[in-house]
């Protein structure tokens, strides 16, 4: 079980999130909605345990991976190390056979700025599901994509999730992704910001966790 509670989460004096609680099953995979500013990321950023500073309690298996806004990449490094560095215990061949999954072998000697966008977010996807997580945190990783690539990515998207069926949390502004993708809708409502259940809008606090 995967279980969120956060109770607050600050920046200074400024309360960015309150009373966030909903649990998700192994495998389970919830979309967040809301609008831009409301604290989608920051949200994001304290289920993977990359910001701590919060009041509440986060229970989530230990393997998480996440997939940014942007790719992260690391641009002194070639295809293959930007992976390799992240999983060392994949070998050179496991490695490959991860880029080939996602369409960019052909570029694994390439440095990150030689790749267009849609390869880079295609290098993320791989980055996160090569480690096999049984949480992925994905945030917004289709923005700024023309719709043919976000089409690509989509349909990327969905076949790496049949293959390793890790429990996904999703933030997008995008109805048609969470309803692709998402088991269940979830939206970021208000200042600070609370979770409802996108369909009976009602706040999720007290009645979950």
């Amino acid at each position: 079980m995967i279980r969120i509670d956060v109770r607050r989460k600050a920046f200074g004096e400024t309360a960015v999130l309150k009373d966030v609680r909903f649990e998700m099953r192994p495998g389970e995979a919830v979309a967040i909605l809301g609008p831009s500013g409301v604290g989608k990321s920051t949200l994001l950023r304290v289920i993977a345990g990359i910001d701590h500073d919060f009041e509440g309690q986060i229970v989530r298996p230990q393997d998480v991976a996440m997939v940014f806004q942007e790719p992260v990449l690391l641009p002194w490094r070639r295809v293959l190390e930007n992976l390799t560095i992240v999983h060392p215990e994949l070998g050179r061949d496991a490695a490959m056979a991860a880029l080939r999954r996602v369409g960019i072998a052909d570029k694994a000697d390439l440095f990150p700025g030689q790749l267009s966008l849609g390869q880079q977010r295609r290098l993320a996807l791989a980055r996160a599901f090569a480690g096999r997580p049984s949480l992925l945190v994905m945030d917004e990783p289709y923005v700024s994509l023309d719709p043919q690539t976000s089409e690509e990515m989509l349909e990327l998207t969905e076949a790496l999730i049949a293959e390793t069926r890790p429990a996904i949390i999703l933030v997008t502004h995008s109805e048609a992704e969470a309803k692709r993708l998402a088991d269940r809708t979830l939206r970021l409502v208000g200042q600070p910001a609370t979770i409802i259940d996108s369909g009976s809008g009602q706040p999720l606090a007290g009645r979950e966790g």
